[in-house]
């Protein structure tokens, strides 16, 4: 099994380094329907967040902590400078990097991300980690896709829904997924982003339709990050990655190959 400072990673493809990092999840499995188009133009490096899946389950809750264990698996791939990918937190951990280690990152996408966080969100992240300890990992994985995907996509994918539930449910990490949800009520980055300019450019994909992220999030972070492109996908709910992967890919290898 590949591992590199505490991490599981994967390596596919060629060309220049693309790293993909999941969100509240933390599993390198989310990007699988993205691989393939990815890996036609980019070496992709997708892995574990540490305190999840394959990786060391040390918990690491900070979300600054996504972007401190980029950087370690670059060190330990001898990789100085790569495009990163980020879903919601993932996306954050990467702002972070960028912020700490200009130097490391090329090209930034953030996919349905926020620099300060919604009060709708706020109430959808209570909710959620109410669930989670009255009534353990298998009732907030089968209310997941609520939050995660369009009302039309559900119905159409309920049999895909209930098999992977299963898997999640076996190896779901509830006390890295409770942190991180703490983690993610206080954090803020809007007030270092409006002092700090970033170097690398920035990509805000945000679908129209995220029911647990609202677009005015990307919006906000658009304001303050000069060099950012905010590019909406009409469809697609929070995971639109999942739900329409050829839009989703279109959009981000535009903009990572410009």
């Amino acid at each position: 099994m590949p591992e590199a400072a505490g991490l599981y990673y994967e390596d596919h493809g060629s060309g220049p380094p693309l790293i993909l990092s999941a969100g509240m999840g933390g599993s390198g499995n989310y990007w699988r329907p993205n691989l393939p188009a990815l890996a036609e133009r980019h070496r992709v490096i997708l892995y574990d967040h540490r305190g999840t899946g394959r990786s060391d389950r040390t918990v690491t809750p900070r979300i600054e902590s996504i972007g401190e264990d980029i950087a370690r698996l670059m060190d330990a791939l001898g990789i100085e400078r790569a495009s990163i990918l980020g879903h919601a937190i993932g996306g954050m951990g990467g702002l972070s990097l960028a912020l700490d280690a200009p130097e490391r990152v090329d090209r930034l996408v953030v996919v349905n991300g926020w620099g300060r966080l919604d009060p709708y969100t706020r109430r959808c992240f209570d909710a959620r980690l109410a669930l989670l300890r009255a009534y353990g990992p298998g009732r907030y994985v089968d209310a997941q896709p609520i939050f995660l995907f369009p009302p039309r996509w559900i119905s159409e994918n309920t049999a895909r829904l209930d098999e992977e539930a299963r898997h999640h449910v076996a190896s779901f990490p509830a006390e890295m997924v409770e942190a991180r949800i703490l983690a993610a009520l206080q954090f803020d980055l809007i007030d270092r982003l409006e002092t700090t300019p970033l170097a690398a450019p920035v990509l805000l994909l945000v679908s129209d339709d995220d029911a647990l992220v609202p677009p005015s999030c990307s919006e906000q972070l658009a304001q303050v990050i000069p060099r950012a492109q905010l590019v909406r996908m009409p469809w697609g709910g929070h995971a639109c990655n999942v739900t329409d992967p050829t839009g989703f890919e279109v959009r981000v290898l535009e903009f990572l190959g410009e």
